[in-house]
């Protein structure tokens, strides 16, 4: 039997999220669209809707349908001199299921493997279930959580198969510049390491410092035995339809992944398909993109103005990308029990975050540190600040 640690946050978000009444803002989606959203926002009013109400609900293409994998692999020709094929795409049930699909098809016992740290659990632990050797590859406040490569040497083994990265991170919201992008992909490429890049919260770089690009997807570095994963769930805001994929510039990783996925899901639903490939075609991926982009924006500004108002107990490295924030409170200058505040602002105010030291730092680091999404409606935003100013004003100062 596979003993696999519990996923703290997923269990946290289960536990609490559908608490009657709760102000949640410690979902970490941009704020979800309707498929009547989608509608409304499409350039083209003459275009067919998203379901083909007409089409037989058979199992449909196993990789995913043509047009859908192509757009797919259209998000990727940012900063890439080479296309990236359709064939080169395949769909699977979210980025979860990408990113264990291709664990479970390359890693095994005797195998190690170097994962950022703090990053989404499934990233580190499914690896470790699976009966490899497992190194955390930590960041750091001081740098603003952008990987050292310095510290990559220290960490990487004669057996190491795999460096998995989460561009932009999950917490911390924190963005891998090109040149670091450029320097790990050296680094493997030298010594024939596989690379996965989970870009679940791609392509939110809603604000990099004034003159910094955003950065490509690992994919258009020119190294082939790079993985890229990503989801219509968080930058998309269609987390509903549970639809990911996987893209590899190696056929060989993607035929193993195909294999390993036929004892599986086989292929993910028709009705997914069809609106996802939808909300990626050219009349409505600019406006949904800006729609989430300038919530983003607007929604940081917020967060940032409260912790500028609130910086003797609350302080922070200002995300540059994704939805997340990684916040730290103190109580008499000394780190609340982040897993004990977060239950009393619930319990008391109603307002859901994460539990960082729980969620994402092992029960040791991040100590003080909850992990808020700042992407939701602005106005549930604004009514969680606001209860939670009231909290720090009656328990922190």
């Amino acid at each position: 039997m596979v003993k696999i640690d519990p996923f703290e946050v997923e269990q946290w978000m289960d536990r609490y999220e559908t608490t009657p009444g709760v102000i949640n803002i410690a979902e970490t989606c941009a704020a979800s669209v309707s498929i009547h959203d989608l509608v409304g926002i499409c350039d083209d009013k003459a275009a067919p809707g998203p379901l083909a109400l007409s089409r037989k609900m058979t199992y449909g293409a196993i990789r995913g349908s043509q047009e859908l994998r192509q757009r797919v692999a259209s998000l990727f020709e940012r900063a890439s001199p080479t296309p990236l094929p359709a064939e080169n795409v395949i769909i699977t049930q979210g980025a979860i299921m990408a990113n264990f699909l291709l664990f479970y098809t390359l890693i095994g016992p005797g195998d190690h493997v170097v994962c950022v740290y703090p990053s989404y659990q499934q990233l580190y632990d499914v690896p470790k279930s699976l009966g490899a050797e497992v190194s955390l590859w930590k960041l750091k406040e001081e740098d603003d959580y952008v990987p050292n490569m310095g510290d990559l040497e220290t960490l990487v083994k004669s057996n190491t198969k795999l460096i998995v990265i989460n561009n932009p991170n999950n917490p911390t919201g924190s963005t891998i510049p090109k040149l670091t992008l450029e320097h790990i992909v050296l680094f493997a490429n030298a010594r024939g390491i596989t690379i996965l890049s989970d870009e679940v919260y791609s392509p939110l770089y809603h604000s990099l410092p004034e003159g910094q690009e955003p950065p490509p997807s690992i994919l258009a570095l020119g190294y082939e035995k790079t993985v890229a994963t990503g989801s219509m769930s968080k930058a998309y805001a269609l987390a509903g339809l549970r639809l990911g994929w996987i893209a590899s510039r190696d056929k060989g990783i993607l035929e193993a992944v195909a294999a390993a996925r036929d004892y599986t899901t086989i292929s993910v639903s028709q009705l997914d398909d069809q609106v996802a490939t939808f909300a990626l075609s050219a009349s409505v991926l600019p406006s949904l993109l800006k729609r989430n982009t300038g919530l983003a924006q607007t929604n940081l500004a917020l967060l940032s103005a409260f912790v500028d108002k609130h910086s003797s107990v609350c302080s922070w490295r200002k995300p540059t990308a994704g939805t997340t924030a990684l916040l730290q409170f103190k109580e008499k200058g000394t780190p609340v029990d982040d897993a004990q505040f977060a239950l009393d602002v619930l319990n008391k105010k109603n307002i859901l975050f994460v539990p960082a030291s729980l969620c994402f730092g092992l029960g040791k680091d991040f100590r003080g540190c909850v992990r808020i999404g700042y992407v939701c409606e602005t106005d549930v935003l604004q009514k969680g600040l606001e209860g939670l100013e009231q909290y720090v004003n009656e328990h922190l100062l």
